[in-house]
């Protein structure tokens, strides 16, 4: 098993934690290795069926739980989110007797069930697939850009099976229970946004074109993305605005939560990745690696992108605490100054620029200006893990 960053956060405290997170990301492997006393899996359907019909029964029993008991672990919390309201009673009532360890794979049913998220009571906390960091020695970067990094898809050994299982990810998981989920009723035109979402995965988010492109209405297609992002699938990184919003486009960027499903849905060969793509795909990695660091991992990390009307344009503008870094992503081995326009245009406007880096495949750093050229390795070593 992979030792998650996160570990460290949860062990050692009584706070009660609700942990959200794509399928098959590790939550329950990252709650049960916290040494839970007492387990509730609702995916189980037996015992979906008992708590869904009484709630209730999870306070009658705590009430009988021996001293012993202590930490509860519910798994897939949103399959019941009455239970929530069950574990804010317990909480209210008997402080500091219980932990709880939640887990969920949709904020959107947590909603729709008209659960509140327990704030004051619960903290909560993200979980992504693999990290470089948490890779440690295993970590492949060309093999990352091909498969992700699932942990289950990752460790596989066989280079077929993981493919196998990235695309039964796709079909069982993202094309018939998140299409359940959003109550599609225009089948086709769900999957033609899916696989058209996929392929717009690292670009600036123009729904108008997406929804034309799907056949289905723009209210439709809005709804569709909702989906996607409330069960964590995509994110969007916002546009950069400064305070002179003058002449920049503030559309957000939309990135898939893995590049090895992304690669799945566009049915890319998943034995290797596809030379005229490599550019895009470091770009996602790095995306991933960024975003999955803000929240917990990294508090003071702001992330957005920026681009101008005319087209200067800079990958990520990191925003820490109050120092302002500007990031560029090249798939090349050697950087000209010519590489260097969006960064200065980013410069000159934000005036404030504490670190300017390109991050490329070459071995060595270097420094072209006031640019720090940064080996995409160097690069991964200056964030926090």
């Amino acid at each position: 098993m992979y030792e998650r960053a996160l570990l460290s956060r949860l062990s050692g405290k009584r706070r009660s934690v609700l942990l959200l997170g794509p399928r098959q990301v590790g939550k329950s492997t990252l709650l049960t290795s916290l040494d839970p006393d007492l387990s509730i899996n609702l995916a189980s359907p037996a015992v979906f069926r008992d708590y869904v019909v009484q709630p209730e029964r999870l306070e009658l029993e705590l009430r009988a739980a021996g001293p012993r008991t202590r930490t509860v672990l519910i798994d897939e919390v949103q399959r019941v989110p009455a239970l929530l309201d069950v574990v804010q009673t317990v909480v209210d009532s008997r402080p500091g007797r219980f932990r709880f360890l939640l887990s969920g794979s949709s904020a959107r049913k947590l909603r729709r069930g008209q659960a509140n998220l327990l704030p004051g009571r619960v903290h909560l906390h993200y979980l992504h697939p693999l990290l470089q960091h948490e890779l440690d020695r295993d970590f492949d970067l060309r093999r990352v850009l091909a498969h992700g990094s699932l942990p289950g898809v990752y460790a596989e050994p066989d280079q077929a099976v993981r493919a196998q299982d990235l695309r039964a990810y796709v079909d069982a998981y993202l094309r018939e229970e998140i299409q359940a989920e959003a109550l599609v009723r225009n089948l086709g035109g769900y999957a033609r946004l899916l696989d058209l979402t996929a392929a717009a995965s690292g670009t600036i988010l123009n729904l108008n074109a997406l929804s034309q492109d799907a056949g289905i209405g723009y209210e439709t297609a809005r709804r569709y993305l909702e989906v996607l992002e409330d069960t964590l699938i995509v994110f969007r990184i916002p546009g950069w605005s400064g305070s002179d919003r003058a002449g920049l486009l503030n559309h957000p960027k939309i990135f898939f939560f893995d590049v090895g499903v992304r690669n799945a849905l566009l049915r890319r060969p998943l034995d290797r990745i596809l030379e005229d793509e490599r550019g895009l795909l470091l770009e996602h990695f790095i995306a991933q690696e960024l975003y999955r660091r803000t929240g917990t991992l990294w508090p003071e990390l702001a992330l957005s992108h920026y681009r101008t009307r005319h087209g200067a344009e800079v990958d990520f503008v990191m925003e820490v605490g109050r120092e302002l870094w500007a990031v560029e992503v090249k798939s090349s081995r050697r950087v000209s100054r010519s590489a260097l326009r969006g960064l200065r245009s980013f410069a000159e406007r934000a005036g404030r620029v504490h670190r300017s880096m390109v991050v490329f495949m070459g071995p060595r750093r270097q420094q072209l200006e006031e640019v720090e050229v940064l080996p995409v390795m160097d690069f991964l070593g200056e964030l926090p893990c």
